[in-house]
């Protein structure tokens, strides 16, 4: 069976992932392409390296006819796809690559993204897509509201230590580094090369970045109690990846048995043998995600790192490994792409 595929601000970078991803699964069929200010362009215009697929033209998301499309993939800016989502026909199913949906509690969406969410009894049936954790609710659900990439990278690493009450919940610190992708394309003054090659920063710093959101809401549901992690993101020279340093307070050896055990059966989850780290290079275009654990020299301290490409395991490729599950293929169908080195 061929499912219709159709993909909403396709011209972004994890509008060009999916694409890519896509273009080599056996039952996913590209419709449609939306990208408002390039409506009417080619997507071999807009990128080049596609420029081999035969694709449709990018119109408006107004132009597009819902009526032949099984599943979109809304890959927009936050705020866009609340109410775009909830005028679309019941038939089609949705991942929804940005945030509108992520936040069970309307009040908390707005706290985080300042402003009202006008899709309030659509949440309502909104599933979680941190797949390897949520993978039941999603192969039923019609709406699946992707992950953070930060967010998806740090709850990999830090999800089986809370279930299993490891680590101490009040003392957990996570630095993290991101490649400039996750900036999104759209111009801005701060992301120029020159600004940007040789300049390592933090942003969004001392509580204020909005994936604080998502960890507060899933580490206090499955602690039973709040939970609020030190989270800083760094900028860095890259062009994609995420890479985590998670320090926390407990035995080192448990805690990497118990994620062993835990991802031992995942087909996108590796952890390293113990003392090993990876590097985001071992993830480049791929949907995996690599966890290794390190011993601290102070006992009952803990070093947990996690890799993934924030365009790959952290946006699209997530949102593929969802679909697949949404419309009852299997799982890993078109994403068991090696990754990309060097």
């Amino acid at each position: 069976m061929t499912h219709k595929i159709a993909i909403l601000g396709a011209s972004g970078y994890t509008g060009a992932e999916l694409v890519r991803f896509i273009a080599t699964h056996p039952t996913m069929e590209i419709v449609a392409l939306s990208a408002d200010r390039k409506a009417g362009q080619r997507m071999a215009d807009v990128y080049p390296h596609l420029a081999h697929l035969d694709l449709p033209v990018l119109t408006t998301i107004e132009d597009i006819d819902f009526s032949g499309v099984d599943l979109a993939f809304a890959a927009l800016p936050h705020g866009l796809s609340q109410a775009l989502v909830r005028d679309l026909p019941d038939s089609v199913k949705v991942v929804d690559l940005g945030a509108d949906f992520r936040l069970r509690d309307p009040a908390e969406y707005e706290k985080w993204y300042g402003a009202p969410h006008v899709a309030v009894e659509l949440q309502k049936q909104a599933v979680y897509g941190l797949t390897e954790f949520y993978r039941d609710d999603i192969r039923g659900a019609r709406l699946v509201a992707g992950t953070g990439c930060n967010a998806a990278t740090v709850q990999y690493a830090l999800r089986p230590l809370i279930e299993n009450g490891l680590i101490n919940l009040d003392r957990i610190i996570c630095d993290l580094k991101n490649g400039v992708s996750g900036a999104g394309r759209s111009l801005k003054e701060n992301m120029l090369f020159a600004e940007r090659a040789m300049d390592v920063l933090g942003y969004a710093q001392g509580g204020k970045h909005r994936h604080l959101g998502e960890f507060d809401q899933e580490f206090s549901a499955i602690a039973g109690r709040d939970v609020r992690i030190t989270f800083t993101p760094h900028l860095v020279p890259i062009n994609r990846g995420i890479l985590a340093d998670c320090y926390v307070e407990g035995d080192a050896q448990v805690i990497h048995r118990v994620l062993a055990a835990r991802y031992a059966d995942e087909p996108f989850i590796h952890v390293l043998p113990f003392g090993q780290a990876p590097g985001t290079g071992q993830v480049t275009g791929s949907n995996l995600c690599h966890i290794g654990v390190i011993g601290d020299r102070t006992p009952g301290r803990a070093l947990v790192v996690a890799a993934l490409d924030n365009l790959a395991k952290g946006s699209s490729g997530q949102a593929v490994q969802n679909a697949n599950l949404m419309l009852g293929e299997d799982e890993t169908t078109g994403l068991m792409l090696a990754p990309v080195f060097p």
